[in-house]
């Protein structure tokens, strides 16, 4: 997964912060049972920096789980998403800021744990981590984790990667010889890692979002990006006339104290 400018990521992903919004998945539960277990920060009354925060997956999670939340995200719409979900839901206020994961725009020492939710990648490496410990509390933990569909574990999805990989320029998954897990856990000295195996029920159309929202097809034209889509459709139709996707997904999560 390669970096880029910031103002250019959050550009890219404003062009399809709907998709994004409404086809992306959640995590599992486990995934903050881990958290906790791994990083000693018990996330109830805990401050945490979500980092690329999107329109905010992981920033409802961690304030359903009791933490107070502070979301930073370089894409304006996006946040705004954010900010409504938030604002539509009882509960602990969220505080969203507009910024950059490699100059976070806070104070020393506010933070309990810094999670990157599908973002780190996007970051310089050094600098990025740099940041996370300098707005941390002695005894915080840094987080990075990825929801990854598992194409190994079903023909039919590792069809489909290879078939992205074949008409989209910019794709980038396990159909790519040398993809893999961003290496977040070389920038930590003290880490743990975890592989959580989870399966996403969910309909062809939540799925083709979901397509839509990453990167690679928000580089593509409107025009060629329906037709790789309107392609992906009529192949999942015809292989799940039910219209329901048995996806196998691991989460990656590597933790930093």
């Amino acid at each position: 997964m390669s970096t880029g400018p910031i103002k250019d990521l959050g550009r890219s992903f404003d062009r399809v912060a709907d998709a994004y919004d409404e086809g992306r998945p959640s995590y599992p539960d486990e995934v903050y049972r881990a958290l906790t277990e791994v990083s000693g920060v018990e996330l109830d009354g805990a401050t945490t920096v979500d980092v690329g925060a999107g329109t905010g997956i992981m920033t409802c999670a961690l304030r359903a789980r009791g933490a107070r939340v502070l979301a930073v995200d370089p894409g304006e719409p996006m946040l705004a998403r954010l900010v409504s979900k938030v604002a539509a839901q009882r509960g602990t206020p969220v505080a969203a800021v507009l910024g950059d994961g490699n100059a976070l725009p806070l104070a020393d020492g506010v933070a309990d744990l810094v999670t990157y939710a599908q973002s780190w990648h996007w970051l310089d490496p050094a600098t990025s981590i740099s940041e996370a410990r300098r707005v941390l509390r002695p005894g915080g933990a840094i987080a990075g984790c990825w929801n990854l569909n598992h194409a190994a574990q079903a023909d039919w999805l590792a069809a489909y990667e290879t078939r992205l990989a074949e008409e989209v320029p910019a794709y980038w998954g396990p159909a790519v010889e040398e993809w893999s897990v961003p290496p977040i856990a070389s920038a930590f000295e003290v880490m743990a890692e975890r592989w959580i195996p989870w399966t996403r029920l969910v309909g062809i159309e939540q799925f083709l979002l979901d397509l839509r929202s990453h990167s690679y097809m928000a580089a593509l034209s409107r025009e060629r990006a329906d037709e790789v889509v309107e392609r992906r459709r009529a192949e999942l139709r015809q292989a799940f006339p039910e219209g329901v996707l048995s996806v196998p997904v691991r989460v990656y999560l590597a933790v930093g104290r």
